[in-house]
């Protein structure tokens, strides 16, 4: 026994089978238990000790173990997995003197565990071919028999064809049949259904269905059945390739008519479609009764995807035509058509009703049709009209109310923490989760409250405590984060870093200098490096840099025990501060005889408000009054009244008119941008410390896609100038357009919080919010639909003017239009109609003056149709080019949706002039 706890010090695991060997039984349970003591000292190990036992131990206490459970529990020990090549040959060898009916015992329990990998199907394999039992076929077991396979493929310098390596393995009978059993497939079964290649696993499949191996019927009900469950779309996708490669026979088909008409209701797209095309050879065959067709087509007219519906429409045709009689019947059907968003489908429904009509004998019927009809737009109402007569009723039109989000409202910022307790927790939240400072898209600004002002709420607690409690407030910290890295090992050159630096990051630089973790020489030269400088200096490094600047004084004022609170702690949520409490602050600092910190004051004077009304002025004379530098500083400061970085307007104002065909050219990269530019505020310069000083400077537009930059670290950004939107948006600009252009995601995350800062919008945030509305990712573009809302709903959002930038954007070939279209038919969805027919009236022009459609322009013509179908055009001016669009000839999505919109105007002479 000595010996064997030797060599399992030592790792020394070849050596372990015959030492296990040669003990009798009361010797290996003997062993078993200093095994045990071994392997919870193990665990305190460090990891370059622990894995060169790791091993050796494992074999150890699998061949000491009497009992099978005992011994499957000890082999699938998590802390006992960690290792490089297999162990199961040298515990397969200790193991070779037990009976092979406790061998089987052994295969079946440890088949029961979880996470399963190629290695131990290949032990459990070899086990039962020892003992001479039927594998245990277990969804564990097959995740590891789909990764042996996987890695089989990929052996040697050639790939091995699927169907020999599942041919080869005796046991590809019952586990491929369990496949079908898992709420999940594994991983390792993916595959690309390319038409006529075999080597994937559903072409792997039907082929050894075909050649016996496995249960073809089987496979085909399992089949069925899975695609009736639903699941994941992977798996369905699989499930119908291998459908697919089974081919179902007729009498399969006839017996799974209820199923297939299910699948064609309720089934993901791919899966529907196949249902219907059995569905088609069903009715051809004659098996396929009348109502069971009016049944499925009623749900398969009502699904979105129009291709489905244009299907089933077609087999509706085919059966009317075979047996006009059925009309009173499947016209009922064909009516669903006629709720579709795709105009083409509501006319091929009403072709066919108009053509079928004349064998309906029922009145019944014939009004149900003429009730249903009666909601088609006015683009076939004249048309309906003439079909129905007097059986269609007026649709009453009822009075549109725009539906938008309550305007935003100032919430008060959270006060700082007044106890230990509370801070410390907070601390402690923020240190150890930093991904709590991440954007949330779909949330909008509402994350800014805990990822912003909660920070800042943090901050002014940790000068607030550590001045009045501070032997309490750092015992307390050490103790909640003990073995955090940031304490036990020091900051991280990238938590100092203002190209890399987050709000979490700030927290723990004052922590870890409030606990003395960093010395003066460190701090001093960290600070300097906060101060953004050179011709490649960008927007978000300047503005970590304002924060990291602010930190490191934070610190500094801690360390002197001098600060009583943050003077840039924010009044709203949106990080603004009322100069009337600012005038209050400075004038406590005066009573207790602290100097503001030049940094903490800079950042108060870019939060304070300056909106006008007799209330600045008040402020301004009291902070005059107060006969400090920081007041009269704060005085000028509002009378000024003046944008941190005034914006100006980039050139491109007009839609250039290409030539025919040469619409999508792009033009130089420098012709193709649409960035603006911000002029120098010398006072920033002159006056603010010298991390503020990028923001006075002016600023040209510079389109560079930085790498350091992540949404998870600009949070706070808006919180830095809110009340200068439009600095902020033109100088993040390039972030939008490569959002746009070139699917940076993330970075439309701050538009809600700038839509909801009190400052004046203008130009530079309606580009910003075009060019997020036709960002590349759908989550980027729900963060600008939200963003466009709060400003609708504040009464700030100039639609013509947004109109406009989505026009010169798609000009430049910036934006794509069916994005652009996804986004405002999201924002339409929400009830602001109104809203998005202002801006696409005065987008629509200049696209509708090419000479080749851009593509997609039919998707916008739809958004904006339906806008006006619902809200009306009182007050839309006529949209220049739409008469001659809609009066084009042929039948495409584009003249269809013209025609669509034209007739929404009352007046469609103004139209035609407008064209003129």
């Amino acid at each position: 026994m000595n010996a064997l706890l030797a060599a399992v010090r030592a790792g020394r695991h070849h050596d372990v089978p015959p030492l296990v060997l040669a003990l009798d039984r009361p010797g290996r349970r003997s062993a078993l238990a200093e095994l045990k003591e071994l392997r919870k000292e193990v665990r305190s190990w460090d990891w370059q000790r622990r894995d060169r036992i790791r091993k050796a131990l494992l074999v150890a206490g699998a061949g000491c173990h009497t009992g099978a459970a005992g011994c499957a529990a000890w082999i699938g020990g998590r802390d006992l997995r960690d290792w490089t090549r297999s162990p199961y040959p040298l515990i397969l060898t200790s193991l070779k003197d037990r009976d092979p009916a406790w061998l089987g015992d052994l295969a079946h329990r440890f088949a029961g565990r979880s996470a399963l990998s190629d290695a131990e199907y290949a032990f459990v394999g070899e086990l039962v071919r020892i003992a001479r039992v039927p594998i245990p076929v277990t969804d564990n077991l097959v995740m590891g028999w789909a990764e042996l396979v996987s890695t089989a493929r990929w052996r040697g310098r050639t790939r091995r064809p699927l169907t020999d390596i599942l041919r080869d393995d005796p046991h590809t009978a019952v586990l491929a049949s369990r496949l079908f059993e898992m709420e999940e497939l594994p991983p390792q079964i993916d595959f690309h259904d390319v038409p006529g290649s075999q080597d994937h696993w559903p072409g792997a499949l039907g082929a050894l269905a075909a050649d016996g191996v496995l249960d073809r019927p089987h496979l085909v009900e399992r089949c069925v059945t899975r695609l009736m469950s639903g699941g994941k779309s992977v798996d369905q996708r699989f499930f119908l390739a291998v459908l697919r490669r089974l081919g179902a026979t007729e009498e399969e088909e006839r017996r799974h008519l209820r199923d297939w008409a299910v699948m064609a209701r309720d089934g993901i797209a791919p899966v529907a479609s196949h249902a219907q095309q059995v569905l088609v050879r069903l009715d051809a065959r004659g098996e396929l009764s009348t109502r069971g067709l009016a049944e499925v087509s009623g749900a398969v007219l009502f699904r979105q995807e129009k291709k489905l519906v244009r299907a089933q429409l077609t087999l509706l045709g085919k059966a009317l035509r075979r047996d006009p009689s059925t009309a009173g019947e499947l016209l009922l059907s064909v009516a669903e058509a006629f709720g579709h968003e795709a105009i083409d489908v509501q006319e091929r429904a009403l072709k066919l009703v108009a053509r079928y009509l004349p064998a309906v004998a029922a009145p019944e019927v014939r009004e149900r049709l003429a009730s249903a009809a009666a909601q088609l737009g006015p683009l076939h109402r004249e048309t309906v009209t003439a079909l129905f007569g007097g059986l269609v009723e007026a649709v009453p039109q009822e009075t549109y109310e725009e539906f938008l989000p309550p305007a935003p409202v100032l919430r008060h910022h959270d006060p700082a923490p007044e106890t230990v307790a509370e801070l410390v927790e907070e601390v402690a939240a923020r240190v150890k989760s930093p991904a709590s400072e991440h954007w949330a898209l779909s949330s909008g600004s509402a994350h800014l409250t805990s990822g912003v002002t909660g920070f800042e709420r943090t901050l002014d607690g940790l000068v607030r405590l550590a001045r009045t409690d501070r032997e309490e407030l750092t015992k307390a910290l050490r103790e909640a984060l003990a073995g955090v890295y940031v304490i036990e090992g020091g900051l991280s050159p990238h938590m100092v870093d203002p190209r890399s630096m987050s709000t979490s990051h700030g927290i723990s630089v004052v922590v870890a200098s409030l606990l003395g973790g960093v010395s003066d020489r460190d701090r001093a030269q960290w600070r300097s490096k906060t101060t953004v400088t050179g011709a490649y200096a960008c927007a978000h490094a300047a503005l970590n840099g304002v924060l990291l600047d602010r930190v490191w004084e934070a610190a500094e004022a801690i360390a002197a025990g001098r600060a009583p609170f943050l003077l840039a702690t924010p009044t709203w949520h949106t990080g603004a501060i009322e100069a009337a409490e600012l005038v209050e602050r400075l004038r406590a600092y005066r009573e207790l005889g602290v100097p503001p910190g030049p940094a903490d004051f800079a950042q108060a004077l870019l939060r304070v408000r300056r909106g006008g009304g007799p209330g600045r002025a008040e402020a301004a004379a009291a902070a005059e009054a107060l006969g400090t530098g920081e007041g009269d500083r704060l005085a000028a400061w509002l009378r000024a009244d003046e944008p941190v970085a005034p914006v100006l307007r980039h050139p491109a104002t007009a839609v250039s008119r290409p030539s025919a065909g040469n619409w999508w050219q792009r033009t130089t990269t420098g012709a193709r941008q649409v960035l603006l530019a911000t002029r120098e505020r010398l006072v920033i310069q002159r006056e603010f410390p010298e991390a503020f000083h990028w923001l006075g400077r002016a600023q040209l537009p510079h389109a560079r896609q930085c790498y350091h930059w992540g949404p998870e670290r600009s949070s706070h950004w808006t919180a830095t100038l809110p009340e200068d939107p439009e600095a902020l948006a033109a100088w993040l600009m390039p972030d939008l357009m490569f959002a746009a252009d070139r699917g940076q995601r993330g970075a439309v995350g701050f538009l809600p919080a700038l839509a909801e800062s009190a400052g004046e919008v203008g130009g530079a945030t309606h580009l910003a919010l075009a060019y997020g509305l036709g960002a590349r990712h759908p989550e980027d573009r729900t963060a600008a639909v939200d963003a466009l809302l709060v400003l609708a709903a504040g009464g700030r959002l100039d639609g013509a003017s947004l109109g406009r930038e989505l026009a010169i954007l798609v000009d430049r070939d910036l934006v794509k239009v069916n994005r652009t279209a996804d986004a405002l038919g999201t924002a339409a969805a929400t009830g602001a109609c109104r809203t998005v027919l202002t801006v696409l009236a005065a987008m629509l022009p200049g696209l509708l003056a090419y000479e080749k459609t851009p593509r997609g322009l039919s998707d916008l013509l739809s958004v904006a149709a339906e806008c006006a179908e619902r809200c009306g055009t009182d007050g839309i001016e006529p949209i220049a080019g739409l008469a001659a669009t809609a009066g084009r000839k042929g039948s495409s999505q584009t003249v269809r949706q013209a025609a669509r919109l034209h007739a929404a105007f009352p007046d469609r002479k103004d139209q035609a002039v407008a064209d003129l």
